[in-house]
């Protein structure tokens, strides 16, 4: 396993790079009908599933969070887990979704969609207010909305693609 950054480089214990196996970890394998995306996810016989992490000085592997999910605003890599994780320690917070949206000045800006429990009343302040506290300023979320239901897939997982998708009609991510 080796973490790379995005020119292909080894990067040292401790640093965020995208994560990359031997291809023997995993069949031969290839994206149907699309053997360019097959292409793109292995660098010299490495392998990448998508996430970005990195090792530790004994050689254990922490991951941060899905390439596809983590915002580049200012330049700087936002891992959205992270604020999840955060979100998820305020009180009265069912469940939550973090992600980037389009920012003319920075490239992406965050934004929280939150599911209070039943009977515990939240409002934007309290979200940006709880993650401001505890997290860098640039990791608060500019767009806050709470709603009752998040959207998920039939295994329960929370659907960002469609929370996200309205944000960025008509405009391309550079991820």
């Amino acid at each position: 396993m080796k973490i790379l950054d995005a020119d292909g480089h080894e990067l040292p214990p401790g640093e965020s790079g995208e994560v990359f196996m031997w291809l023997d970890v995993w069949p031969n394998f290839t994206y149907e009908n699309d053997p360019e995306k097959r292409r793109s996810v292995e660098r010299d016989g490495l392998v990448s599933c998508g996430d970005i992490g990195y090792l530790d000085d004994e050689g254990f592997l922490y991951l941060n969070d899905r390439r596809s999910d983590m915002v580049i605003s200012g330049g700087v890599n936002i891992y959205p887990a992270e604020i999840e994780a955060c979100l998820m320690s305020l009180p009265g917070v069912r469940d939550c979704a973090v992600f980037g949206i389009p920012d003319d000045e920075f490239g992406e800006a965050i934004a929280a969609y939150v599911e209070p429990l039943d009977g515990h009343p939240l409002n934007a302040e309290d979200v940006r207010g709880h993650v401001r506290a505890r997290l860098a300023s640039y990791k608060t979320p500019r767009i806050v909305e709470l709603t009752r239901d998040l959207p998920r897939e039939d295994s329960g997982k929370i659907f960002k693609r469609r929370l996200r998708e309205p944000y960025w009609r008509g405009r391309e991510r550079a991820i």
